[in-house]
């Protein structure tokens, strides 16, 4: 018999068993029994557990179409971007259950933004069994319905305001709340209101909330001079409880102050004011009075608090200034900031060819004055104001021989009167009341505006606090009449001369869709 050769065996890593070994009550698999508990390997687990069960897949959000903001339950309205965190905290809250479970990532999926869906992936983390950790992620589908919020539901509804601010200024002109208007639009002021009505001296703000009025007028102490006063009107009230509700009324009064206004001061404020001469000129209107003497190109503030200690009216406005003609002009050589002062003989320029009276005086715009030019100001020989200020002036030894001829305000430029400019304004929407202005008022009201639009061409100072964007050329085009356009354009190019000043394109602001203001391109 043959023996075999006996063939050596390789020993084998003995590898000690510490823990039990059990079959899947599922699949059959081979898991540990000391760390597995139900009995379910690690993908029976995953398919078998489900650690979200209890949170719904689908819900509702409640938006308002005009304030575009989000109903959070109960009653309280937030605002929230789409896609921004504040709107993901809303559909989370949302959600029954979700407090249960630990949230490790939530995130938007993108949909179609008229679909009315919005689809959250929502990542959670919690503990199966014991000593087993499962985590699972998930969609949920929201639907968007609207529904209007009180706010604007109150809108909509006459004599449903809580809180009203009146502005308020005594002026023959509305140049000072066009620029109004411009300050508030630029910080967006006017976003809390429920309605802006437009009265005979001033606009009336409307709110729903006393806090929101409040807010608005501490805006209006902040950019312009002003006073105020509050009143308020008990609406309803419950004797059982002592529950109070009261409309409140808050008024606004501008100082009766502009740009480019003569003003005459009492003597004995000017000379509080620096000693400055009591003739001067209103170079600008902000936080105070800004006063200018074009003698000697001293200027002078006055703060709020100082004028409606004595206040004062101005001697004259912009509707009274007369045209002239540079004859001369030699500049003295003394600057201050933008004013240069310089000796000028101007005469009137509807005496030219009837006589040949001139007049001497000294002006603060020696830089930009020539002979030639046309220039306006205010002639005060042969001119009665009913101004107890300037009564006590010319009756006043020290200051009655310094009282000039004429006072040079700002250069005149040549334009035509329909000019197509490269740029244009915001406007609020107003409601003009139950009557519409008459014809006349109508044109006047274009004249102011086509006056301080020319104003903001002007001032660089005054144009570089507004909002200036560019005018839109996509409905020029819609006409169907680009050459009558284009030539109308040109023609104005060529007629208007070259110092007559221009605004550039890097000043101007492109316009973004979802304004709640109307254009008004000029």
């Amino acid at each position: 018999m043959e023996i075999d050769t006996p063939i050596p065996l390789v020993h084998r890593t003995q590898i000690p068993h510490t823990s039990a070994t059990i079959l899947c009550c599922n699949c059959g698999a081979e898991i540990d029994g000391t760390t597995s508990a139900g009995a379910l390997c690690n993908d029976c687990v995953k398919v078998t557990v489900d650690i979200s069960e209890g949170i719904q897949r689908e819900a509702t959000l409640h938006t308002c179409r005009d304030c575009e903001r989000w109903l959070q339950p109960p009653h309280q309205w937030i605002t929230a971007a789409p896609e921004s965190r504040e709107l993901l905290a809303l559909c989370l809250r949302k959600l029954r259950a979700l407090s249960k479970v630990r949230i490790i990532d939530a995130s938007f999926i993108w949909t179609e933004p008229h679909s009315k869906r919005i689809k959250v992936k929502i990542t959670l983390q919690q503990e199966a069994f014991e000593g087993t950790i499962l985590q699972q992620t998930f969609e949920v589908e929201y639907v968007v319905a609207s529904q209007q919020c009180p706010d604007c539901a109150k809108s909509f509804t006459a004599n449903t305001w809580r809180a009203v601010v009146q502005v308020r200024q005594k002026v023959p002109h509305k140049r000072t709340f066009l620029y109004l208007e411009q300050l508030i639009l630029k910080h967006s002021a006017h976003k809390d209101t429920i309605n802006i009505k437009e009265t005979k001296d001033g606009l009336d703000f409307f709110y729903s909330q006393r806090n929101h009025a409040e807010k608005f007028v501490d805006f209006l102490t902040s950019v312009a001079p002003v006073r105020t006063k509050k009143s308020q009107e008990l609406i309803s009230m419950d004797i059982h409880t002592s529950s109070k509700s009261y409309k409140f009324t808050f008024s606004v009064e501008l100082v009766p102050i502009c740009k480019d206004d003569l003003v005459c001061l009492p003597i004995k404020l000017a000379k509080q004011a620096g000693n400055i001469a009591p003739l001067t000129l209103c170079y600008r209107v902000g936080t105070s009075i800004n006063l200018l003497d074009p003698n000697t190109l001293q200027t002078s503030d006055i703060s709020t608090p100082i004028y409606w200690r004595s206040p004062f009216s101005g001697l004259a406005d912009v509707r009274e200034l007369v045209e002239f003609v540079v004859m001369d002009i030699e500049p003295s050589g003394v600057q201050k900031g933008r004013f240069f002062l310089a000796e000028a003989t101007v005469a009137r320029a509807s005496d030219l060819g009837t006589n040949e009276t001139t007049y001497f005086t000294r002006t603060h715009l020696g830089g930009i004055l020539h002979p030639g030019d046309s220039v306006m100001g205010y002639h005060l020989t042969g001119t009665n104001f009913n101004n107890p200020q300037f009564e006590a002036l010319e009756e006043s030894n020290a200051y009655a021989s310094t009282i000039p001829d004429v006072i040079l305000v700002k250069k005149h430029y040549e334009r035509k009167k329909k000019k197509s400019r490269n740029w244009r304004l915001k406007r609020m929407n107003k409601d003009e009341g139950e009557m519409l202005p008459r014809k006349q008022d109508q044109a006047r009201m274009d004249e102011d505006y086509e006056q301080f639009l020319r104003d903001v061409e002007e001032d660089q100072e005054l144009r570089s606090t507004m909002a200036l964007y560019k005018a839109q050329q996509a409905k020029k085009e819609k006409d169907g009449m680009e050459g009558v356009e284009t030539a109308s354009t040109a023609e104005t190019e060529e007629t208007e001369g070259d110092d007559v000043p221009k605004i550039d394109m890097e000043e101007l602001l492109d316009e973004f869709e979802g304004l709640d203001v109307e254009d008004d391109e000029r």
